[in-house]
C-alpha cells in the first residue's frame, strides 16, 4: 500500500462523498430502511419487517424511500468522514501510534464530525420509513418541522447519534485495521509493510464491519427517539428510551434489527474503510 500522505487533502472530500453516495444508492439504502423499520416496529421478525416494507411502501421502491435526503446526507457525511479521519490518522501515525489504535481513534473522531449533518438527514429518513404509510414527501416533512420547531426540531436523538457514530467508525476502522495486522502475520510472515491482496482487504472489511455492530442499542434508541419526535410524542433522553425498551421488551429489544444492521455495517465498511484505502493506494500509485 502506498505510504500515507502527510496531510488530508481536498481529494479526500471528493472521494468520501462519491464512495458514500455509491454505497447508499446501491444496497446501503435498502439495508437502512429495513433496519429502521425493525428498530421502530420491534414486534416484527426480521423477515416480517422485510415483507412489510415491501407491502406497505408499494413494492421494491419502498426500500429506497427517503433517498433524496439520504443522498444529501451521504455526500456530506462521506466527505466529512474521510477528510477528518485521514487528518487524524496521519497525525497519529506520524506520532508513532500503532495502526490499530490509530484506526479506533481516527474512526471515532471522524464519526463525531459527521453528526452535524447526519442529525437532520437521519431524522427525515426515519420519518419517511416509520410514518405509518402516509405519503408525505421528505421536503414536506422538512418544511413542517422547520416551521414548527426550527433547527432544533431536526436533532431529536442527537445524543444517540453521536454515541452511535463515534463507536460505529471507531469499531469499523479499528477492527478492520486489527484484522489487517493479523492477516499480515498469517499470510505475509508478519511483514508490517506487506501489501494485502484485494481479497484479504475485503475480508478484513467484512469482519470489521460485522464486529462493529455491538453498539446496536444506540441505533435502536436513535430510531425510537426520532420516530417519536416525528409522531409528536414527548421527548425523552437516550437512557430513558433504552430503559423503557428493556422494561417492556427485555434486553433483546435493544438488538431488534441487528441482522440488516450487520449487513449495512459490512457494506459501509467495504466502501468507507476498505474501499477508501484501496482507492487512495490506487491514486497514489498512479501519480
Amino acid at each position: 500500500m502506498a505510504p500515507l500522505s502527510k496531510n488530508a487533502s481536498p481529494q479526500d472530500l471528493f472521494n468520501g462523498a462519491v464512495l458514500q453516495c455509491v454505497e447508499a444508492a446501491t444496497l446501503g439504502m435498502p439495508f437502512e430502511v429495513w433496519k429502521t423499520r425493525m428498530g421502530r416496529f420491534r414486534t416484527e421478525s426480521t423477515l416480517e419487517a422485510f415483507r412489510n416494507v415491501y407491502k406497505d411502501g408499494g413494492g421494491v421502491s419502498a426500500f429506497w424511500r427517503g433517498t433524496s435526503a439520504k443522498m444529501v446526507e451521504s455526500a456530506s457525511k462521506g466527505a466529512i468522514l474521510l477528510f477528518s479521519k485521514e487528518a487524524i490518522a496521519n497525525s497519529l501515525l506520524a506520532s508513532g501510534v500503532s495502526q490499530t489504535t490509530t484506526g479506533f481513534l481516527a474512526g471515532a473522531g471522524g464519526g463525531v464530525c459527521q453528526v452535524v449533518v447526519m442529525g437532520p438527514c437521519t431524522f427525515l429518513v426515519t420519518a419517511a420509513v416509520t410514518g405509518g404509510g402516509k405519503e408525505v414527501s421528505v421536503w414536506t416533512t422538512a418544511r413542517e418541522v422547520w416551521l414548527s420547531k426550527g433547527i432544533k426540531g431536526f436533532y431529536p436523538g442527537g445524543t444517540a447519534i453521536a454515541f452511535r457514530q463515534a463507536t460505529n467508525w471507531a469499531s469499523r476502522q479499528g477492527f478492520t485495521e486489527a484484522v489487517r495486522e493479523r492477516f499480515k502475520v498469517l499470510f505475509h510472515d508478519g511483514d508490517s509493510k506487506a501489501k494485502l491482496t484485494v481479497t484479504q482487504e475485503a475480508f478484513a472489511g467484512i469482519i470489521g464491519g460485522a464486529l462493529s455492530c455491538w453498539n446496536h442499542p444506540f441505533e435502536v434508541a436513535r430510531i425510537e427517539m426520532q420516530a417519536a419526535a416525528n409522531a409528536g410524542e414527548a421527548s425523552r433522553s437516550m437512557l430513558k428510551v433504552m430503559s423503557g425498551i428493556v422494561t417492556t421488551e427485555g434486553p433483546a429489544g435493544l438488538f431488534k434489527g441487528v441482522v440488516p444492521r450487520i449487513l449495512l455495517g459490512i457494506w459501509q465498511t467495504l466502501f468507507m474503510v476498505t474501499g477508501a484505502k484501496l482507492l487512495k493506494g490506487f491514486l497514489a500509485d498512479g501519480k
